[in-house]
């Protein structure tokens, strides 16, 4: 019965101490996750009740929002379960599944990136042409292909990870990322060639895209008036910070798996809980704070509550 169950099912190492924490454990990943749905929820609320947030730049804001909650939840009740069972395991397909929705989110957030930099782009360096370039079928567009492409990437490398043939059945992890590929006997080049397509196409040349625009814009507002280089700080500085946030995660995520070994248990635990924890977060703190429209209907809020 033991040798079936591993057979079917992957086993999740990378916890601490459960027994003797899980209740802390629960607690606090419990309180982060509503906290995460709140507070992005929340900003989410106020661009779509607010006419004046109805512009290209809120709904990416948005669906940035709604994306990183979707990510929270891709990986959040796994893990509470987890911290009340004896044991912590997975099935293969549910393993195979996460993997999809990690890196399908994962690549989505950094698209969505892209578009808001070239919404940025457009309005600053082609006013005129803007209400045209930006209407409502393009942001759909936009909106449609930042989930379906990485989507569609993810799905190809999910099947391939599927196909493949585990020697060992102990992830050393809380989740199912890129480490599940330690358990493959052996790893093809065609999965080596798709993860790397998968990271140009959806991380890596999206970055590149959004600094060199962002780049671009505040090297122009630095040759302007001290008021152009004010609104230009505001709405570049926001996403960048975004950007740089989630690229660390993401840097995190690829060479995890090369430190494997040289990492203890403990610092593993705590580096991806930190993850997880703290970009999701982030998130509607800095457009809560940095973006002056909804900053602005944020302190309405609380001043109705007070």
């Amino acid at each position: 019965m033991e040798d079936k169950l591993n057979e079917t099912y992957i086993t999740l190492g990378g916890y601490v101490e459960v027994e003797k924490y899980r209740y802390l454990y629960f607690l606090t990943i419990f309180t982060l996750y509503i906290l995460i749905i709140c507070c992005n929820g929340t900003i989410v609320y106020l661009i779509v009740i607010h006419q004046n947030l109805h512009e290209p730049m809120y709904i990416f804001i948005a669906a940035l929002l709604v994306n990183a909650v979707l990510f929270s939840t891709a990986i959040y009740p796994k893990l509470l379960v987890d911290f009340m069972s004896e044991r912590q395991i997975i099935s293969h397909a549910m393993c195979h599944f996460q993997f999809f929705l990690f890196y399908t989110l994962g690549g989505a957030e950094f698209l969505l990136l892209a578009a808001m930099a070239y919404d940025r782009y457009v309005s600053i360096f082609k006013p005129l042409q803007y209400p045209n370039v930006m209407r409502k079928t393009t942001i759909c567009v936009l909106l449609f292909l930042a989930w379906l492409l990485p989507a569609c990437l993810a799905a190809g490398s999910t099947m391939l990870t599927a196909n493949h043939r585990l020697c060992n059945f102990k992830l050393k992890g809380i989740f199912c990322n890129n480490s599940i590929y330690k358990l493959f006997c052996e790893i093809s080049r065609t999965l080596s060639l798709l993860g790397v397509i998968i990271l140009l196409s959806v991380a890596f040349f999206p970055f590149l895209y959004v600094v060199f625009t962002y780049t671009r814009i505040l090297i122009m507002s630095y040759q302007s008036s001290k008021n152009v280089r004010r609104k230009a700080a505001q709405t570049c500085l926001p996403h960048l910070m975004v950007l740089i946030n989630f690229s660390l995660f993401c840097a995190y995520d690829v060479v995890v798996v090369r430190l494997e070994s040289d990492m203890s248990k403990t610092a593993r635990l705590l580096f991806t809980l930190q993850v997880l924890l703290y970009h999701p977060l982030f998130n509607p703190i800095i457009y809560g704070l940095k973006m002056k429209e909804i900053s602005k209907h944020l302190k309405t809020i609380f001043a109705h509550v007070k």
